[in-house]
């Protein structure tokens, strides 16, 4: 990674390489930590926040979901994503808000210890690659179930969830995938370990349902009103492993992976006349992300000079 200039900690500007934490911050020890994970692109007009509100409001949810005081505001937080984009001088980059329980308690209570917030912004090409975008990456059904609604908040961006998420992950790539498929404990397919996957079937676009133990992802919310407005058949509805094997085509949303084809899952081939849909879907999003569809600029924030 490359190292910038400035990371926001608790309201205050701090050098890259002093942005530091005690070894006995709670959130380490205990997973109890919230967090998001946000993009701004260059546009003709300078650089831009992709639906920065939908995230913060996010992060928010998360965090009373956690029951996290976070002690900063929706407008506080929003402003200070665009000011460590504009003081780290970047035209593109990942933007990561997190809060933890901090240093000063041990045990398993979080509410005794200090919440702390940060945010830090690196620059960061998409998740899987951009070959990704193109020529698709292959995946297999993980070996790991997606956690439990019951057991876990799954609407929580919580960093603890993410230990669930990182076996799939590296059971995938140890054995010479790029990206793990998750099934729910019901064997319905939930989602990538860091993306909501969608299906097309019949020129029908589906993805799994909130109910599936899905994240609901801003990406994916994204996808949906493309979807509406290219006049799609669209649905929210379970799938089984063996309808990943018989789609026409299949793609991961998110916003660290953009939107990324899936070309094949567990030694079947996925597209074999190519990903129409799903290439309409990305051209739509790189025109919205990049500023170049007006219809869209709503959900763009400018980071001014």
């Amino acid at each position: 990674m490359k190292s910038l200039s400035a990371i926001w900690m608790d309201g205050r500007f701090v050098p890259w390489d002093e942005a530091k934490i005690h070894v006995l911050t709670h959130g380490l020890h205990y997973g109890y930590a919230i967090f998001e994970g946000i993009r701004c692109y260059s546009t003709d007009a300078g650089p831009a926040i992709f639906r920065l509100d939908e995230h913060i409001e996010r992060f928010l949810n998360s965090a009373k979901i956690y029951r996290m005081d976070l002690g900063h505001s929706a407008k506080d937080l929003s402003k200070a994503c665009v000011e460590v984009v504009r003081r780290n001088k970047v035209t593109e980059c990942y933007i990561r808000p997190i809060a933890y329980s901090g240093y000063g308690e041990m045990g398993l209570n979080p509410l005794t210890s200090k919440i702390n917030v940060a945010i830090a912004v690196w620059e960061w090409g998409p998740y899987l690659g951009r070959e990704a975008q193109t020529e698709g990456v292959r995946a297999m059904v993980s070996s790991w179930a997606r956690i439990n609604a019951r057991a876990m908040p799954i609407q929580a961006k919580c960093s603890a969830n993410y230990a669930n998420s990182a076996l799939a992950k590296i059971e995938a790539l140890d054995a010479g995938y790029d990206e793990a498929i998750m099934l729910n404990h019901d064997g319905m397919v939930a989602e990538g370990p860091g993306e909501n996957i969608f299906r097309v079937k019949d020129g029908i676009l589906s993805t799994p349902p909130a109910s599936s133990g899905i994240l609901r992802g801003i990406t994916r919310d994204t996808v949906i009103e493309f979807a509406h407005e290219l006049g799609l058949t669209f649905y929210r509805n379970d799938a089984t492993k063996e309808e990943l094997y018989t789609s026409d085509e299949l793609f991961f949303s998110g916003t660290a992976v953009g939107i990324a084809k899936i070309r094949e899952v567990d030694g079947r081939k996925i597209g074999y006349d190519g990903f129409p849909i799903t290439d309409k879907i990305q051209k739509m999003y790189s025109d919205a992300v990049h500023g170049r569809s007006k219809k869209h600029a709503k959900w763009l924030t400018p980071v001014r000079p």
